[in-house]
């Protein structure tokens, strides 16, 4: 188990029954980082894994 997945459970379970849009993704991720700059690349990197996930070119 990683460390994240007490995180990822946590979200799950507080929020799991909610339906959100990507544009509301987005915008969450854009405040996270605008506090967290730290944050900014694994957060590029993990918007960019999920816009490119139907890509068969990326596997």
């Amino acid at each position: 188990m990683y460390f994240t997945d007490r995180g990822i459970e946590e979200l799950e379970s507080r929020r799991g029954d909610e339906e959100v849009t990507f544009e509301w993704l987005s915008e969450r991720l854009r405040e996270f980082v605008d506090l967290n700059p730290e944050f900014e690349i694994p957060v590029e990197r993990l918007a960019t894994w999920l816009a490119r996930l139907d890509d068969e070119d990326e596997e």
